[in-house]
């Protein structure tokens, strides 16, 4: 072949000019579709290598997510038994009904889990379900499982699979589980003592979800394995554990989420790490080089004909397409590219009518991007800060140790009867206060929250004040976001009456007006000019010299993040004649599903609120 060109090209030379330009273009014509060609081949070989791992996270990610959903379903199970059945009931009394609940679960979730167990610090089995015969000396106190719930007591813990080895249920066969084990606090006797809730997990649920992904014969495949190297699931498990394979799994833990260049046995493979939330297991895409280049042949000979189709044309297209397509489209993908390495959204636009078009909606789709993340990271900073102030102020150090320092004078002078109220006040307070970790509550356990706080000051004050709560018994059902009335009660005390000669007299009200729930607070105090009142609700940043420190205007926020910027705290006050602060709420049905919205930041109107009174806690 390489004589005959050299022929042709010897042929062409007397020819004269015509031929050398010929000649010319036809070399150069080559040249450049051979670039051309290799260029090509060498962007779709990393296009290919790209789609590949892009296809192998997103089925990640919906695997990791599945996985994460089962495993939650589980801690669901473990926390229902725990707090539903185990706290509510004790050994031997109610173990009936220890036994009826956890049946109750066992049978609902079945598909999922194999054992419900409870044992006691000394490993003896105290319940199980279902009802199979324990096989003989178990030992459970030497199990991993066992000893790490015992020794880590506020986490949960899922262990490695292994077969399940406490119940004989008859049928002589065995199980592949994985236990959720985790510490519990069991009432025996009427005594409160250490114990271990155990859930085995079938393991044929995440092997389901593991093969599906490995269904795949293109080379390319995903395993499991626990934070310590231990292998959860392999396609190849069997070989790997007769060490007729291996696997760099141990490496692999100390890997954070990301994508990795691995060799193993001299192959280079890209590693694809995701971690499963809860567990520290993590989900493990091997992609080799060999299986992301499949397919390449049939692209070779693609470029291989589109360079002998537009070889001969190249010359009349080639500033056509640079100058009239390729440069605007060039230039338009370097502007996005610049974007999207942090730089700002300045977007090219030239070149045709269509790429000007195309390059303004990016600009303007960018921009807006642009201007909703700030905004929504302003909002979760607010709201992070909102929630950071509640768990501040729901303690209240000083508060607290006044409180008990009276109650400690109460019993030295023998005034019984007063510290057990302070002290049942104290509680109730308490109670109200942590909520089930719930930043919504209903109107009631707010007012209730309120008047144990009132009651505990007007002792610590030796009844310096009155206090009268004047409420619509509509607005009880209603929602409210939690520990409102307390700071505003507090700058009642130590800023309206605290201070007064005469009686000071301090008056909540509630009432239900126009769909709206408003709680007001009335003294008879000193009152305030109208600077004073401004400051309130808008500097953040005063000092504060009594109280809790929250302020009005972190309460003003929480209301507004919660339920719209309509709503929130107003301040009326003139000086010598007292100070009224009011809170305004929609008045939201308290139903779990209406907290649920409400305190997942949707905010009144972000999704539709439930009526009625199911759910209700």
């Amino acid at each position: 072949m390489k004589n005959k060109f050299l022929q042709q090209l010897k042929r062409l030379q007397p020819r004269g000019m015509q031929s050398t330009i010929m000649v010319a273009f036809s070399v150069i014509s080559i040249s450049i579709m051979l670039l051309i060609g290799i260029v090509l081949y060498i962007r779709f070989s990393a296009w290919n290598r790209q789609e590949s791992i892009r296809a192998a996270e997103k089925m990640m990610e919906q695997t990791a997510e599945a996985l994460e959903d089962y495993l939650v379903s589980m801690r669901q199970i473990s926390d229902t038994v725990y707090y539903n059945v185990i706290k509510e009931e004790s050994f031997p009394d109610n173990e009936r009904n220890i036994q009826s609940g956890m049946n109750l679960l066992y049978e609902g979730n079945d598909d999922g889990i194999r054992s419900i167990a409870i044992y006691n610090s000394s490993g003896s089995l105290m319940a199980a379900e279902p009802i199979a015969q324990q096989k003989e000396d178990p030992n459970v106190t030497d199990q991993d499982w066992f000893r790490q719930a015992i020794e880590e007591m506020e986490n949960m813990h899922f262990s490695a699979p292994h077969i399940q080895n406490l119940f004989d249920d008859g049928t002589m066969r065995y199980y592949w589980v994985i236990s959720l084990s985790r510490a519990v606090e069991l009432t025996d006797g009427g005594e409160s003592q250490l114990g271990v809730l155990l859930v085995d997990m079938d393991y044929s649920g995440i092997s389901r979800m593991m093969m599906r992904i490995n269904e795949s014969n293109s080379g390319q495949y995903y395993y499991l394995c626990d934070n310590t190297g231990n292998i959860i699931f392999h396609p190849r498990q069997i070989q790997i554990s007769e060490e007729n394979g291996m696997e760099n799994n141990e490496e692999i833990t100390q890997y954070k989420d990301g994508i990795y260049n691995d060799v193993l046995d001299g192959e280079n493979r890209k590693i694809i790490v995701n971690t499963i939330s809860y567990t520290g297991w993590k989900l493990v895409g091997v992609l080799p080089y060999s299986a992301m280049t499949d397919g390449m042949l049939n692209i070779r000979y693609f470029i291989v004909l589109l360079m002998l189709l537009v070889a001969m044309t190249l010359a009349v297209i080639n500033r056509v397409v640079s100058v009239g397509i390729a440069r605007p489209i060039l230039n338009l993908n370097e502007s996005v590219r610049k974007y999207e390495a942090g730089g700002t959204p300045e977007i090219y636009i030239g070149g045709t009518p269509e790429i000007i078009h195309l390059g303004q909606s990016i600009q303007s789709s960018y921009e807006q991007i642009d201007r909703l993340m700030k905004k929504i990271v302003l909002e979760q900073n607010e709201r992070r800060k909102s929630e950071l102030d509640v768990l501040q102020s729901q303690i209240n150090p000083h508060f607290l140790y006044n409180t008990l320092e009276s109650i400690t004078w109460m019993i030295e002078g023998e005034r019984n009867d007063e510290a057990v109220f302070m002290i049942s006040q104290l509680a109730k307070l308490f109670r109200i206060s942590l909520s089930k970790g719930n930043t919504v509550i209903t109107v009631k356990d707010e007012l209730q929250h309120a008047q144990s706080y009132m009651n505990i000051q007007k002792v610590r004050y030796k009844n310096a004040f009155s206090v009268e709560f004047d409420i619509d018994p509509e607005i009880n059902s209603c929602c409210m976001v939690k520990l409102v009335l307390q700071p505003i009660l507090e700058n009642a005390i130590n800023y309206g009456v605290s201070g007064m000669e005469d009686h000071g007299e301090i008056i909540v009200r509630g009432r239900l007006k126009s769909g709206k729930v408003f709680l007001s607070v009335e003294d008879s105090g000193i009152g305030m000019t109208e600077e004073q009142v401004h400051l309130l609700l808008t500097d953040s940043s005063r000092v504060h010299k009594h109280g809790s420190g929250v302020g009005l205007v972190n309460v003003n926020n929480r209301i507004r993040l919660l339920f719209g910027k309509e709503y929130g705290v107003t301040v009326v006050s003139e000086p010598d004649e007292g100070t009224t602060v009011t809170i305004c709420v929609p008045a939201v049905p308290y139903t779990e599903d209406n907290r649920k919205i409400l305190e997942r930041g949707y905010g009144f109107g972000g999704e539709e609120m439930v009526e009625g009174n199911n759910n209700e806690e």
